[in-house]
């Protein structure tokens, strides 16, 4: 009766208008047979729309990776570990590092070998975590189960599963795969196709287009014969670029492809390799491909016919080189790093597009090229702004690495400092007070180059409040994060006391000051009651997690607002309670939402508490209470309007008052 009251308590609650129960992920079990002894447990994880699930291998630091064990049998034994999909590897601004997670659909693999013929039931656990864009579930832990009859593999269903008749999740899965990937994918391919047009405006490259163009309708029969030759050397410009990233792609594989973001030796080498592209691009020494093999390829330039034309491709390729090289490079790293296998290869086909259009739209209207600027010096500084581009991103990946190995040698004061004097010294040479080795004597500078130089002072004029912690929010997707930094309270800070709470002489027992806001917060709810009680103020209970990236995003850019950050420091108590919290639990206490499970850790004592008491399992999730624990406003999840929260804060205390 306890148990039905409990469930109809719970059921009352989610309906209202704050409080919901987000359960967005179905697990799912099978089992294939891969020959008389081995077999592989299957496992779908089928995610509703706009939610993601993390993978198994993310980051320290970052959100809580989904995780797999299985009951130990003397029955049979595991071979390796579970192996994933694909997925997604994103750039997160918030954590600041490389995440890779799943959305839509996934499938999990874990390949036993039979010990003995004994009809098995294998049990296992997985433990997992999602998001949205608005809300982050606590980890949670569902249980898998298999079946092996006689050898033959069965179906079973999982407590959360809800199969669709006479349909294999397997298939389902497989059909309905990650939307996201097919975004990341796109994006690789923008990039690429936008940088190749960057190439294309370099001195190697630009000066060839009308050189080639003439050739074609020159050397050619007719105008349609000559327009039919450019498209095919545009094609094989196309070819040759794409078996690159295709020579790429099946060298490091799939495996290697998704370790790449997070490998901190990989990060070195590409910091390396992008700093050495710079130093080329800047002047200091060019990066060519040995002479014979041009002298080869023009060679069979020479024959003629298709195979003829596919040659001069090559050798524009090899000639250009010094200065498409560091380009294509540096996005392969970038397409590898997002790890996809085939990044390299959609990267490849965007940037030899925008090389190769061109040649075959100035073949087919020959006039155009009239219109086309002379070459001059402007070409080499074209070149020499793309250095600085290269290098600046160079400390992106050292950063990474610095991240992962957490030596706190690049933290945000000093990558900001860098990108503040590389993209300085880009605003001084762009004005005419730099010149390098290769560039021509500067009389005057453009109107172009004035509004490159402005805009690139601007950027770097921006960018100096961030070391007295400014959030920078056009680039946080690139300096470490503000946590990571030699002072979270920005360069120069001193917590001055005035009366106000933000002087904690004597802080309470079980109180903390929160980095970087300096606000007194607890992280147990009866302490905290009791301390607000004492002082006379209404509590906030503040639902989060450690990995919660939208709890991340509301400190950041809600709670550190003017309106809101005296509210939480001086008139109500702060009781953060962390779902995600991995410590033991002193004692054991029984599951009321999983019947005979025990609950193991801190987190799912405060999960379960917001779950019975508020009818919601997202976080960030906050809640205004009185002495007695009773509600002064509905509560509220995730409010990126400063101002909504604002009044929802100022409303509550009103109510206690």
């Amino acid at each position: 009766m306890k148990k039905i009251f409990l469930l109809l308590s719970i059921l009352f609650l989610s309906v209202t208008s704050y409080s919901q129960i987000h359960d967005p992920v179905k697990w799912s079990t099978n089992v294939e047979k891969i020959s008389d002894t081995e077999y592989d447990l299957i496992i779908v994880a089928s995610i509703e729309e706009n939610w993601h699930l993390y993978s198994q291998n993310v980051p320290e630091d970052g959100p809580i990776p989904t995780a797999f064990s299985f009951e130990t049998s003397a029955d049979f034994e595991l071979i390796g570990n579970v192996s994933e999909e694909e997925g997604h590897t994103v750039d997160d601004p918030v954590f600041n590092m490389k995440i890779k997670y799943f959305e839509t659909s996934t499938i999990f693999k874990q390949r036993i070998k039979l010990l003995t013929e004994n009809t098995l039931k294998i049990a296992g656990e997985v433990e997992f975590m999602v998001c949205d864009d608005s809300n982050c579930l606590p980890p949670t832990f569902v249980d898998l189960n298999f079946s092996i009859t006689g050898k033959k593999a069965t179906t079973v269903a999982n407590e959360t599963t809800k199969n669709e008749p006479n349909k294999s999740n397997v298939e389902v899965a497989k059909t309905t795969k990650s939307k996201s990937s097919n975004k990341s994918l796109l994006t690789i391919f923008i990039i690429a196709f936008f940088s190749g047009f960057a190439a294309l405006l370099t001195p190697c490259v630009f000066p060839m287009i009308p050189m080639t163009v003439s050739f074609f309708t020159k050397q050619s029969k007719s105008k349609a014969a000559g327009v039919k030759n450019a498209i095919i050397y545009g094609f094989s410009i196309v070819i040759i670029y794409v078996l690159l990233g295709i020579l790429v792609s099946a060298i490091f594989g799939a495996d290697a492809l998704n370790a790449l973001s997070t490998n901190v030796w990989f990060n070195i080498i590409f910091f390396l390799l992008l700093v050495i592209f710079a130093i080329s691009f800047l002047g200091a020494f060019e990066i060519t491909l040995p002479s014979s093999w041009g002298t080869k390829v023009d060679a069979q330039a020479d024959r003629g016919g298709i195979i003829g034309i596919f040659f001069m491709a090559l050798a524009l390729a090899i000639v250009s080189f010094s200065c498409t090289g560091p380009i294509v490079g540096t996005l392969l790293v970038e397409a590898a790093a997002g790890g996809s296998q085939i990044g390299p290869i959609v990267g490849m086909l965007g940037f030899s597009l925008a090389l190769a259009i061109p040649f075959a739209l100035f073949a087919a209207f020959p006039g155009w090229l009239n219109s086309l600027p002379k070459s001059g010096g402007w070409l080499n500084t074209v070149k020499v702004v793309l250095g600085f581009l290269e290098l600046a991103l160079a400390f992106k990946f050292l950063s990474n690495a610095d991240l992962v190995l957490q030596l706190h040698w690049l933290e945000r004061e000093v990558f900001l400092a860098i990108w503040i004097t590389i993209f300085g010294t880009l605003a001084f040479y762009l004005f005419g007070k730099i010149q390098l080795p290769h560039d021509s004597p500067l009389t005057h500078i453009s109107v172009g180059r004035l509004g490159l130089g402005l805009l690139t002072l601007s950027f770097t004029i921006y960018m100096i409040p961030g070391l007295w912690g400014a959030p920078l929010n056009l680039i946080s997707a690139f300096p470490p994060a503000q946590h990571y930094s030699e002072s979270p309270y920005g360069v120069g800070f001193t917590k001055l006391g005035s009366g106000s709470s933000d002087n904690h002489s004597d802080i309470p027992e079980g109180a903390h000051l929160m980095a970087p806001h300096n606000i007194l917060a607890f992280n147990d709810y009866e302490k905290g009651l009791a301390y607000a009680k004492k002082v006379g103020k209404p509590a906030m209970i503040d639902f989060t997690g450690h990995a919660c990236v939208n709890c991340r995003k509301m400190e950041q850019n809600v709670w550190a607002k003017d309106q809101v950050l005296p509210i939480l420091k001086n008139e109500v108590v702060l009781i953060s309670l962390y779902v995600d919290d991995k410590r033991k639990l002193d004692g054991e206490i029984e599951s009321k939402l999983r019947p005979g499970k025990k609950l193991r850790y801190i987190g799912q004592k405060w999960s379960e508490f917001q779950t019975i008491k508020y009818g919601a399992n997202a976080q960030p999730f906050y809640v205004l209470i009185d002495h007695n624990g009773e509600n002064l406003i509905d509560p509220t999840g995730y409010t990126p309007d400063v101002d909504e929260y604002h009044n929802w804060l100022k409303e509550g205390i009103a109510n206690f008052k």
